[in-house]
């Protein structure tokens, strides 16, 4: 039985020499150096659309690896994967394959398009683990902020039908075995998002969902990371800035995951806002988590095979 694990990391950030604020996140280039990149790879395709990704890994090794995939933010209607490469290279220089996805937004597509997408990601990862060096028993995925929520969703919703999709390799499991969400909402039953739903100028959850909580409750449902947790569910950790809005923290979930015997927990970087990835020493203390969480649940050693 997994044991719950809770933890809060306290930040601090800094000045330096000269008494300024941390400066903009910046990677080493012998770091970006040391790194095999692969660039435009498509791993899904609907019709004529094509969606890409690209990847990392250390150029060190042959051996396989374990997998991540990093989702971006932007409240679903806008963002890039450009917004995650910082994450995904420092990760893969720790001993990961890495990918930055890009996803149907929600001006292209309404929910359930996006966590489709992450979805046939996971698969085209098992799918090609052969020609990436990837092992497809150890998968992990982290997201900011929408890609937050979306990381959650991909971690909790295995088996759920309505949210795998058609991009591609069917006979592939979308299923991860970690996930870290940071700045993320993994409950959209709540009162505050069915108010801020209600609100005809409201930005994210009814362009995302194709209405307000009211119109649609059951998207919002389906879109709930919470509203899918169960017994079989792998390690969820949640990471946010102590600026941010105190539901990311998400606390009803991770009781939630607690009563299910499900290994979460929570990681407070002091003194930074929703957008901390910007920030050297908030990416690097987040980095730090990340690659403590994921070494734990997916560099685990691979089963020995049985001598005859």
């Amino acid at each position: 039985m997994a044991i719950a694990l809770f933890t809060v990391l306290l930040w601090t950030p800094l000045p330096d020499a000269m008494g300024q604020a941390p400066d903009r996140t910046r990677v080493p280039k012998d770091l970006v150096q040391s790194l095999t990149k692969r660039v435009d790879l498509t791993y899904a395709r609907y019709g004529d659309r094509q969606l890409k990704l690209d990847l990392y890994r250390p150029s060190d090794t042959k051996k396989p690896l374990p997998a991540i995939v990093c989702i971006h933010g932007g409240g679903w209607f806008k963002g890039d994967r450009s917004s995650m490469t910082n994450s995904a290279q420092v990760l893969a220089s720790r001993g990961y394959v890495t990918v930055t996805i890009s996803y149907r937004l929600s001006g292209e597509a309404k929910f359930p398009a996006a966590i489709r997408d992450c979805k046939a990601s996971v698969r085209w990862l098992r799918a090609n683990a052969e020609q990436y060096g990837i092992r497809p028993d150890s998968i992990g995925v982290v997201g900011l902020s929408a890609g937050g929520h979306l990381a959650a969703l991909l971690t909790s919703s295995h088996g759920m039908e309505y949210l795998e999709g058609d991009g591609g390799y069917s006979d592939q499991s979308s299923v991860v075995q970690a996930g870290v969400a940071m700045g993320a909402q993994s409950d959209l039953e709540t009162d505050r998002i069915i108010e801020q739903s209600s609100r005809e100028d409201d930005p994210f959850y009814r362009p995302f969902l194709g209405g307000s909580f009211e119109e649609v409750p059951l998207q919002y449902a389906a879109a709930s990371p919470r509203h899918h947790f169960d017994t079989t569910d792998p390690p969820l950790l949640f990471i946010t800035g102590e600026r941010d809005h105190v539901s990311t923290r998400a606390e009803p979930s991770r009781a939630h995951l607690k009563r299910l015997s499900i290994e979460t927990g929570l990681v407070v970087l002091d003194d930074a806002p929703h957008a901390f990835l910007g920030r050297q020493r908030a990416f690097d203390a987040c980095v730090q988590a990340c690659d403590e969480f994921f070494s734990k649940h997916l560099k685990r050693e691979e089963p020995k095979a049985e001598s005859k």
